[in-house]
């Protein structure tokens, strides 16, 4: 039987569509294998959030293209480039975009079949979640993520997403909850939620934002232990919903709120909520004590002056966020960031990225420091070779935030929710025991 390979690119919400595409693969019969130097087709879930992300995919694409594998692009790349794409990359055998991820097998066959190029690319993409595909993990682990929905109703000047992703569309209840108990029979104890912006959920289907009414179900399932909300939008940020988190149990005190920026001028320029974020971030730690707040920002957009990129600076420094990623803007085509002037040099955007970088490492390294000789609540999640469990604390989303390196004998497996003692701090990881 022919065997097929997937590379996955990109953020979370790309992983969860390449689980699905797996998943369906195996539902119609197809032979997976994770070594794509062993398989006769390739998919590639391209990203095109970012041009360093764009790079990555081209990367894959022209290796696999050189192994001479037959390949299939999939995801964000095939939908922002289109017929220039296909035109491009004679070499692809298939092209499939956004609103197509539920019929690669399909797409497959004919592959299988056809000696010319397949091409699935709506012109008007819309996302539509397969609820009727059991997805493939390619992370086998206690934690994973849950997509909610998908698609965009904001205009960022940034960000490309609703042109690539289509609208809104939020996923019932009732499927998500179904999932979720499905998950956690595989020994999932901690689901991560995810969107393009968690806090507008079910605004479409329910008539309004229904976040709160999911974690409230999400919170009956037994055997889950810890529900993470990820990209939430500022403005969505309810006094309502920060009580919901307060006060449910298994929902993590973490508040992932990517802010972008902190003065009003870039924040009009970016089309991003006009809002003073001190109060927010005042507002969030008074609802919510025990929370730990992550957000990113973006510099070197069109038009950011040094009073701008003060303004942000002594934002960071003041407020002494737990978790800041921090990005350089990105151009990107049919944005409104793209056609604004003065567009910024690639050397001071470099150089404004690396101070903010600097500050809060040392704020992050504070914070850390304070914590010795306290306990906290963390997440098993692996053993390492110098027998330490490899954890994560309730502040600490996977894959992007820091880890808790923890001596004991103390029997534990992947997914246990354990109360470690924190010994020592460094800019991002702790050390602990129990």
């Amino acid at each position: 039987m022919k065997q097929i390979a997937l590379i996955n690119h990109g953020c979370a919400k790309n992983l969860v569509d390449s689980e699905l595409m797996l998943g369906k693969l195996i539902q119609s019969g197809f032979k997976i294998t994770l070594d794509e130097n062993n398989a006769d087709i390739v998919i590639i879930n391209t990203c095109s959030f970012i041009h360093d992300a764009e790079k990555e995919s081209v990367e894959s694409i022209f290796k696999m293209i050189n192994a001479g594998k037959k390949i299939i692009i999939t995801g964000c790349l095939a939908q922002k480039y289109k017929e220039e794409l296909k035109n491009l990359l004679p070499e692809v055998n298939g092209f499939i975009g956004i609103s197509e991820i539920n019929k690669i097998d399909e797409i497959v066959k004919q592959v299988y079949k056809s000696k010319q190029q397949v091409y699935k690319v709506n012109d008007d993409p819309e996302y539509n979640y397969p609820e009727n595909i059991e997805r493939q993990q390619i992370t086998m682990g206690a934690s994973t993520y849950v997509k909610i929905a998908d698609g965009c109703d904001f205009n960022c000047g940034f960000c490309v997403i609703p042109q690539l992703r289509g609208h809104y569309r939020s996923r019932k209840i009732e499927n998500i909850i179904s999932e979720v108990k499905e998950l956690t029979k595989k020994g999932v104890t901690e689901i991560c939620l995810i969107a393009q912006d968690t806090t507008s959920y079910g605004k479409d289907i329910y008539s309004k934002p229904s976040l709160k009414e999911l974690l409230i179900e999400l919170n009956k399932i037994e055997d889950l232990s810890w529900i993470r909300i990820l990209y939430t939008y500022p403005a969505l940020l309810t006094d309502d919903l920060l009580e919901t988190i307060n006060k449910l149990e298994k929902v993590v005190k973490y508040i992932d709120v990517p802010l972008q920026h902190a003065s009003k001028n870039m924040l009009e320029l970016m089309n991003r909520p006009i809002m003073d974020y001190k109060k927010l971030i005042k507002r969030i730690r008074k609802i919510i004590p025990s929370s730990a707040i992550r957000s990113t920002f973006i510099v070197g957009y069109p038009g950011e002056t040094e009073d701008d990129f003060n303004e942000l600076y002594n934002f960071i420094e003041e407020m002494k966020l737990d978790r800041v990623g921090v990005f350089e803007y990105s151009k990107e085509k049919n944005t409104k960031g793209y056609k604004l002037k003065p567009q910024i040099p690639s050397k001071i955007k470099k150089q404004r990225k690396k101070i903010l970088m600097e500050l809060q490492q040392k704020i992050s390294k504070s914070l850390n420091e304070k914590m010795i000789g306290k306990k906290i609540k963390c997440i098993v999640e692996s053993i390492n070779d110098k027998n330490e469990i490899i954890a994560r604390t309730y502040k600490d989303a996977p894959e992007i935030d820091g880890q808790i390196y923890i001596n004991t004998t103390t029997p534990v497996i992947p997914g246990d929710i354990i109360n470690a003692k924190i010994t020592g701090a460094d800019v991002y990881d702790l050390k602990g025991i129990i």
